[in-house]
């Protein structure tokens, strides 16, 4: 994973292609990313009306996906997708993949989504059941299915938004509005808040409820995993543990069926 998530200035070979016009509108200072955040969030929210509801959420998946292609993946520089994040332990780079590489990348992307799962979620229990106020007992809920519920939270949902918001997203905001603090060893500034503040309003077009807006407090921490550790994979992990944990409260109320 690369220290910065600070872009270098590089293009993408073949500029006259859709993809090299596309990255090179996402480069244009503040106003680029902020063009190409409202742009792709507008398109995954009218998948998410448009599609049918059991689609839906792979709908908008694709739709991040393939904004994050687009502006970093296509131009298949290993430079470029390693100073957005997106290497994966080089999952996604044009370079031959290495085992160990790819292994010990896993391992410090789940130590940190453990140690922000260990330090976030107990307030979060307290705050749930504040805000929620369950009439009913906890009653343990089954634990999450691997093949359907922990999968398909990882792929489906955490892997897309991140390698959009955090990988392109946050990284672009960085470029044109230089973190100047450091927190804990990572580099921030107003791009984890602004990337944040995109992510809630997705989540808030996608299902108008103000309640959807409180997403923007763990997409900070999302964003923070993706400055401190140089890529994306701390921040997927954490996101898709997020939702299952929520999941699984909801349940376990019988808040959720």
């Amino acid at each position: 994973m690369a220290p910065s998530p600070v872009m270098p200035k590089e293009r993408p070979k073949g500029r006259g292609s859709a993809a090299a016009r596309a990255f090179a509108l996402g480069d244009r200072g503040l106003a680029g990313p902020v063009c190409v955040g409202l742009l792709v969030t507008g398109v995954a929210t009218a998948l998410s009306y448009g599609l049918p509801e059991a689609h839906a959420a792979t709908g908008v998946g694709i739709a991040f996906l393939v904004a994050t292609y687009g502006l970093v993946l296509h131009a298949s520089s290993t430079a470029a997708v390693r100073s957005f994040g997106l290497s994966l332990g080089g999952l996604l780079e044009p370079e031959p993949l290495a085992a160990a590489r790819l292994a010990r990348a896993f391992g410090t992307s789940l130590a940190w989504a453990a140690v922000a799962a260990l330090v976030t979620f107990p307030p979060f229990v307290a705050g749930y059941v504040l805000w929620n106020a369950p009439t009913a007992p906890f009653t343990p809920a089954p634990l999450p299915a691997l093949a359907t519920d922990v999968l398909g939270q990882i792929f489906g949902v955490a892997l897309p938004e991140e390698a959009f918001f955090r990988g392109y997203l946050q990284n672009a905001f960085d470029r044109a509005l230089p973190p100047r603090r450091r927190f804990l060893g990572a580099p921030l500034g107003p791009g984890v808040v602004l990337s944040s503040a995109l992510f809630a309003l997705g989540h808030l077009l996608t299902a108008p409820d103000p309640g959807r807006l409180a997403v923007f407090f763990p997409s900070l921490v999302f964003g923070f995993l993706r400055a401190r550790t140089g890529g994306i994979g701390a921040a997927v992990l954490f996101h898709a543990a997020c939702n299952l944990f929520a999941s699984y409260l909801g349940q376990s109320y019988g808040l959720l069926p």
